[in-house]
């Protein structure tokens, strides 16, 4: 998966309808998510399009693994930019990073509808959540 500093370089380069070509193309990057992992407990809660994530940590130094997974292309795009700045990351780093920080250089809120963004604190705040409860443990 790209880090997010080399997508941000991506998009910032791109306009209109090609950001949305890229969030779309970085949906597809995201690792596949087996169908029996979508679920009512992996579901992200106020989504507008169905959403799930899924976390597999890795055993080795409490790093965060997600798979994730949306049956909508744009919002896909947006959940792998979550993704992508979380992946693979100590989750003591995780629990203490501003992820909405971190993707404010994308300035969704005004590129995207609200429709597609609302669900972006709640699975964040998912990512968060599950990241002190790993770091404390």
């Amino acid at each position: 998966m790209r880090t997010l500093d080399d997508i941000y370089e991506e998009y910032d380069f791109l306009e209109g309808d090609d950001r949305y070509a890229l969030l779309i193309e970085l949906g597809r990057e995201l690792e596949p998510m087996p169908d029996a992992l979508k679920t009512d407990a992996t579901l992200v809660r106020g989504c507008s399009a169905a959403v799930w994530v899924y976390p597999t940590d890795t055993a080795d130094q409490g790093k965060l693994h997600f798979l994730a997974d949306s049956n909508a292309a744009i919002t896909k795009g947006i959940v792998a930019l979550v993704i992508a700045a979380v992946q693979d990351k100590p989750a003591s780093e995780v629990a203490q990073m501003d992820v909405v920080g971190a993707l404010e250089p994308f300035d969704l809120k005004s590129q995207l509808s609200s429709n597609r963004t609302q669900g972006v604190p709640n699975m964040i705040a998912l990512v968060k959540e599950h990241a002190a409860r790993l770091a404390s443990e």
